[in-house]
């Protein structure tokens, strides 16, 4: 029965929850402040602390980070009311395992409690105990897997977790920059394979001609320009995973040669007539409909079910606003790194344009920006004075267009005139670009008198 210290200063919801966690197999230890929480500390161990981040004597980021000196393996979630994106970003940077937003439902503070000892455990188990510290930084590092906050990063979490104990073919499906092969690694760094090797091949930048000898290899002399053997993605992969970015983007024929290899698990080097049995889990990508292709005849259908066991959606940054400036505080720390910089963060003026922008190229996107305005950066914040030009650009085309746009708001005579004129006196397109029924425009036609 795992132990959970529960710090939260409203009695009231704090006695509700713990009822609710003891009724869920929880041994709950509660306390109503930071100086009660640090005697159930001395007292007896738990393995997991859930506080508030508002108490009466202390807030929940400095509490735990008190606790993570002296017990630095215990996990922290931080709920609270004031659902802050800043306050998330400094929540996660100091070390929480999770964070929730009051009110939450009971699956959620279930999942996340669920999530967060599993970790804690796998970690303990795996990881010597001298090394925990460095291992535990280093995959970190090697991973880039960012939790996120928002509602669609919890469900992506969710079923990467899920997945990744299981030899499940997984499709990856999301726009361009959102970070697949990153899920991708991340499946792999917590499978049973994540001792073997991960292959990453972008199937879009293998001409189709050359296909089978980058994915099987060949031997010396099987074709114009084979002057040495050569070893394939699948056999360099044995034993581990291979992820294929793009698959859409495979030809017909590579299509069929895939399959061959994925049902028989066994490959042939070109030019050789001997089979190599390979033992590989396979991720596949894709920024396109496969559904919409296997009906075009585009894409093999027994192949796309052969590759889809289990299908992942990968969020675009538009459907995880929440998660913009945990993002984009994590890029900088890693730019800060890379351009030995000591940037602390972004204006206010900064954090609003981002927030405004539509980022269509995503987290690819957002990273650049990050790094490019680093380098730039002369002070201690990021401004707005060093950010790419296309921010700005967007931000007058919409003031144009907010201006140019037609409302009866304001001159509401003239403006129908005008857009009487506009489409040749066309009642009925004059009223859409007007966006009112065509009844009304007759009305407003009626009201001014206008012919």
């Amino acid at each position: 029965m795992s132990k959970i210290l529960l710090i939260e200063d409203d009695i009231a919801f704090c006695k509700l929850l713990e009822k609710f966690l003891m009724k869920k197999a929880y041994d709950v230890t509660i306390a109503f402040s930071a100086e009660e929480a640090r005697l159930a500390m001395k007292k007896e161990s738990f393995d997991l602390i859930l506080t508030d981040l508002r108490l009466p004597d202390s807030d929940g980021i400095g509490l735990m980070s008190e606790f993570k000196i002296s017990n630095p393996d215990i996990p922290v979630v931080l709920m609270t009311g004031y659902s802050d994106v800043n306050t998330a970003v400094k929540a996660i940077k100091n070390g929480a395992a999770d964070y929730i937003s009051k009110p939450f439902n009971p699956d959620e503070v279930l999942l996340v409690i669920t999530n967060a000892l599993q970790t804690t455990k796998t970690e303990i188990e795996e990881t010597p105990a001298v090394a925990k510290k460095s291992v535990k930084k280093q995959t970190s590092s090697e991973n880039e897997f960012v939790k996120g906050i928002s509602v669609a990063s919890r469900k992506l979490l969710d079923h990467i977790q899920l997945v990744s104990p299981t030899d499940m073919s997984v499709l990856i499906i999301g726009e361009s920059g959102t970070g697949k092969e990153i899920i991708a690694k991340s499946i792999h760094q917590q499978s049973n394979r994540k001792n073997n090797n991960f292959i990453a091949v972008d199937c879009g930048a293998i001409p189709k001609e050359l296909a089978a000898s980058e994915f099987f290899g060949h031997l010396k002399g099987s074709f114009t320009g084979a002057i040495s053997d050569k070893m394939g993605y699948f056999e360099a992969a044995n034993g581990g995973t291979i992820f294929l970015d793009e698959i859409g983007n495979l030809s017909y024929e590579n299509q069929i040669q895939l399959l061959r290899a994925l049902q028989e698990r066994k490959i042939k080097p070109v030019g050789s007539n001997k089979e190599i049995n390979v033992d590989i889990r396979i991720i596949t990508a894709t920024n396109e409909d496969l559904r919409e292709a296997v009906k075009n005849g585009d894409f093999r259908e027994d192949l796309y079910h052969r590759i889809n066991e289990f299908s992942i959606l990968s969020p675009s940054l538009k459907d995880r606003e929440e998660d913009l400036m945990v993002f984009a505080d994590y890029f900088l720390e890693k730019a800060n790194q890379q351009l030995n910089k000591e940037i602390i963060g972004f204006s206010p003026e900064v954090v609003a344009i981002f927030q405004k922008y539509n980022w269509p190229g995503n987290l690819r996107e957002l990273q650049n920006c990050v790094k490019r305005a680093t380098l730039l950066s002369r002070g201690e914040f990021i401004e707005s004075d060093v950010l790419p030009a296309e921010f700005f650009q967007i931000q007058k085309q919409n003031t144009i267009e907010t201006a140019s746009s037609f409302s009866l708001s304001e001159n509401e005579k003239e403006t129908i005139i005008h857009a009487l004129s506009k489409t040749q006196n066309n009642k009925s397109e004059a009223a859409k670009l007007l966006k009112i029924t065509r009844k009304t425009l007759y009305n407003k036609l009626k009201q001014y008198n206008i012919d």
